[in-house]
This record gives C-alpha cells, sequence and structure tokens, in this order.
C-alpha cells in the first residue's frame, strides 16, 4: 500500500522532506526548514560539526530515522550505522536550499535522481561555500585518520583522499525512469532558479504528482503548462501541490522588471548597483537585457562567473558576454594596494608584473582560473566610469562600495521582502549602506516571485483533477478549501513523527 509521510513543507513555506513509502521508499526533496532553523539558530550559531546529526535531531531540523544518515556522522557520535539504505532515492525537485540542502547528512549509497541544471548548481555551491554541510555532490568523510606514509602514527584523513562520490543519477526531462518497482519522471516547469521541475510518480496502487515550487509568469511559463497537460493525462490518484502564494491573486513578471528598470536606468549616469538572488539566474538576465538596452555592461561576482562557465545551455549569457568582479581579498594585491619587498614599498601593478602568483594566493582555487580574462574588473574600474555599468551586489559585498566611493547613484533592489525578524535586521543594515552612499532605493515591483498565485494554482487543480490533494509549502492551507466543490478530497497533511 502506498503511503506518504511528510518530515517538513507542513504548514511552512519550505523544509520539504516527504517519504513516499510502496514497495520501494523514496524522499521528494531533502530541504532544510528556515522556519524551524530560525527558531535557534543565526549567521554565527551553528549547529556543530563534531555533533554530526545530533544537533540538527534536538532542534528538529532533521528528522530521526535509521538507516538514512551518513556513517561518519553516526559513528562519531557512537552511533551504529544500518548495513543497507532506508530508502531506495531522493528525487529532487530543484536546488534551492529549502529543498536540497540537507543532502549533506545522507548517505552516500542513497542514490539522487535531478535535471542537469540542478546537478551544476549544487557543485557549484559546493565548490565556492565555505560554509560548512555543503557536501551536495560529493561527500568527504570525516573524523577519519589514517597512517602516515612515513614514519609512525596518524593523519587526518582529508582532501581528494576523504572524498566519495555521491550516487548521483542525472535525469532528461520527459523520460520515465525507475527505482526498484515505482517509476517516475522529471517534467520541467517554471521557478526562478534553471532546471526546476515537477514530478509525476508511478507506484502499484497510485500515480502522484509532485508539484515542486513552479509558476506560470516567468521566462518558461510555457513549461508551466506542459506539465500540467501531462499531468492531467497521468489520471493521478494524489496531488502534492505547493501553496507559497495562494493568499495572492496578482503577479509581476521579468518582463515587467525589465521595462521598469530600463527606464529608470537610462536616465542616469550614476553608478547603478543592483542585488538579485545568486541563482536567480532568469533575473540575472533580465539585468543583462536591460545593462544592453541601456548601453551598460552587467558585472557579476565570482560565484556567478562560476555558474554561468559550468551553465552552457544557450538559455542565459555566456561568461564573455558579462564583466566579472574581481574584489580585494586577504592582503589585497590589486588597485592601489602597495606590499614591501626587502623595504622597499611597491605598488600592486608592478607586483603583478613581477610575479602574478602572489596576487593569486589571495584567492581561492576555483576563483584563480577567472583573474586573468580579459572582461575582469575591479572597484577601480566602477570608480572611474560609473556610467558603464550595472553592479550586481549582495548584502555580502556591499563593503565593495567602500572602495568604489560612488558619490551618487542607484541601488535597485530586486528581493523578495523581507519576512522575517534576521532578513528585517539585514534590510535596515542594507538601508544604511545605502544612505551612507547617497544611493536612491529602487525597489517597488523589481522582485518577480519563483511562485503561482493563488488562482493559477486552483486553476491548475481543477485542471489536473487528482482525487486527493495534499497542500505543501504553504502557511495558508485554508484557501484550498474551494477545491471541495469539485469533488477533490483535500488532505492536510502533518509532520511525522
Amino acid at each position: 500500500m502506498t503511503s506518504l509521510r511528510f518530515y517538513g513543507g507542513v504548514d511552512e513555506i519550505g523544509g520539504n522532506k516527504i517519504l513516499v513509502k510502496d514497495k520501494n521508499s523514496i524522499f521528494l526533496d531533502f530541504g532544510m526548514s528556515f522556519s524551524q532553523a530560525n527558531k535557534f539558530l543565526s549567521e554565527f550559531l551553528q549547529p556543530r560539526k563534531c555533533n554530526g546529526i545530533l544537533d540538527f535531531v534536538e532542534l528538529g531540523l532533521l528528522p530521526w530515522i535509521k538507516g538514512i544518515y551518513r556513517e561518519d556522522y553516526l559513528r562519531h557520535c557512537g552511533l551504529p550505522r544500518e548495513d543497507r539504505p532506508a530508502v531506495d532515492g531522493v528525487i529532487l525537485s530543484h536546488s534551492h536550499m529549502d529543498h536540497s540542502a540537507y543532502i549533506n547528512h545522507l548517505r552516500e549509497d542513497i542514490p539522487l535522481y535531478m535535471t542537469l541544471e540542478s546537478y551544476i548548481i549544487l557543485e557549484a555551491l559546493e565548490e565556492t561555500s565555505r560554509t560548512s554541510f555543503t557536501e551536495l555532490i560529493n561527500l568527504k568523510k570525516t573524523f577519519h585518520f589514517v597512517p602516515k606514509a612515513r614514519g609512525d602514527g596518524f593523519k587526518r584523513l582529508q582532501g581528494r583522499e576523504a572524498q566519495i562520490k555521491r550516487d548521483t543519477q542525472v535525469i532528461k526531462p520527459y523520460k520515465w525512469f525507475e527505482i526498484g518497482e515505482v517509476a517516475a519522471m522529471f517534467t520541467p516547469v517554471d521557478h526562478s532558479v534553471p532546471g526546476a521541475s515537477a514530478h509525476i510518480i508511478e507506484t502499484n496502487e497510485e500515480a502522484i504528482i509532485y508539484t515542486g515550487d513552479l509558476r506560470f509568469h516567468g521566462r518558461r511559463g510555457k513549461d508551466t503548462k506542459k506539465f500540467v497537460k501531462k499531468a492531467k493525462r497521468a489520471a493521478p490518484t494524489t496531488m502534492i501541490c505547493e501553496g507559497t502564494r495562494i493568499d495572492q491573486k496578482e503577479n509581476i513578471t521579468e518582463s515587467d522588471i525589465e521595462k521598469r528598470a530600463a527606464k529608470i536606468i537610462s536616465d542616469s549616469n550614476d553608478l547603478v548597483v543592483v542585488d538579485y538572488p545568486l541563482r536567480d539566474l532568469d533575473r540575472l538576465l533580465t539585468f543583462y537585457n536591460v545593462a544592453e538596452n541601456t548601453e551598460r555592461t552587467l558585472v557579476v561576482n565570482l560565484k556567478q562567473a562560476y555558474i554561468l562557465n559550468q551553465l552552457k545551455t544557450g538559455d542565459y549569457p555566456s561568461l564573455d558576454d558579462v564583466a566579472i568582479y574581481i574584489p580585494k581579498k586577504k592582503w589585497g594585491l590589486i588597485g592601489d594596494s602597495y606590499a614591501c619587498f626587502d623595504g622597499e614599498w611597491i605598488p600592486a601593478a608592478e607586483i603583478e608584473k613581477m610575479d602574478p602568483y602572489y596576487i593569486k594566493r589571495d584567492y581561492d582555487k576555483w576563483e584563480r582560473k577567472f583573474l586573468d580574462l580579459e572582461n575582469t574588473v575591479t572597484y577601480k574600474d566602477l570608480r572611474e566610469e560609473p556610467d558603464q555599468y550595472i553592479f550586481r551586489c549582495d548584502f555580502f559585498e556591499l563593503k565593495e562600495l567602500i572602495d568604489i566611493k560612488p558619490e551618487k547613484g542607484i541601488y535597485i533592489r530586486s528581493m523578495t521582502e523581507p519576512f522575517d525578524e534576521e532578513m528585517l535586521i539585514d534590510y535596515k543594515k542594507v538601508k544604511n549602506w545605502i544612505k551612507h552612499f547617497n544611493l536612491t532605493l529602487i525597489e517597488e515591483e523589481m522582485h518577480a516571485s519563483g511562485h503561482a498565485s493563488g488562482p493559477e494554482i486552483i486553476e491548475m487543480i481543477r485542471e489536473i483533477e487528482p482525487e486527493k490533494l495534499h497542500p505543501i509549502h504553504t502557511e495558508n492551507k485554508e484557501k484550498f478549501k474551494t477545491l471541495k466543490e469539485d469533488k477533490i478530497k483535500i488532505i492536510n497533511p502533518t509532520i511525522a513523527k
């Protein structure tokens, strides 16, 4: 008998961890609950790696399920590992952290099924992040000692020797694949990150539709409409549907943002700074188009450059189409900096001529391959020719304004509104930076949500016609009650114990 157990995503936005149990057991997503994490944690108050999964379990961030967690985390805390994994796979809808972050804690022999774009983005996050718990594509054995190659004693296992490739299966759209006796299909949908997909899943008894996160008003709305048609043809018994914006009726589109931003920027000869989500490449494309239409160049950071370099689908600008911002790091040996060589103070430009190795040492290995490209810019370029650029600058990069020293300009905040206490605190800090550098804040109608509106969600469900509906990823599940008129059985999920 097919059953569903919900370990996240209930009465909250995000945190999806849904277990489908039949003759085979499969998780739909394995994400982080931001609402639960925000109850206990902050930027500098995080779970301890030395405590394995125990801090996460104690705080209700991870469910206690035998047979799914990685051996090094369990053994280090004196917990046994089961011989075989308790689930047969994880099907990932997309690469946002509220759907994927806690893959880090899973055994490496649990297969992961995802789109190519999701694979690239998770790999980029793993490579470029300095935070703990981002082993999403490769697991690195922790708490292991091995004999030293020379002499007596032991050393910590680390680097390439500690790395294990997770069992990751990249799945093509609209192709059926099997996990034991369960068949599944990825159907691409429009969302605010590349590679987002809904799922059609067939067990021995059920045809299940899982929407993941989706919208109709983005650049790939046709994908979502195609999913709806395929989902209807599957004649689903069960639908698991997101409802992030079930209480909202209006949408702002990427086209709306593009037109509004182009009009504002075309009237300015000053520096334009814009903040949009790092992995929202549709928004990157929006401001790339704005830059072209206003005869400017979009400047991206090194992490976005990494993603663009890997994601060569033709849907987004190439690395050559943008400028790459190189910040000062560590010793800061670029721009106006000096360093002392044998008692003589040498300018950064001379240091680079002497030996560029000293410049590159300031940067992580993955960053170094971008340093020699011809389309790199520094704070000096943005300071000297502010009317030539649109500078993508997020919260953690605001310090770059100290070097750029804009006399005035525009700051476009193309992000969701702050919705919790920590976001409100950060938002106030952003406004202080903007005021300090005499920038004009533009934020009204500058964000297109990654989620469908209420009327679109209801219309989608009515077209698909499931027998049973499980509303998730929402704080307003009561808004689904209108579907009772359609004889759809609404089952409000609860968190499994």
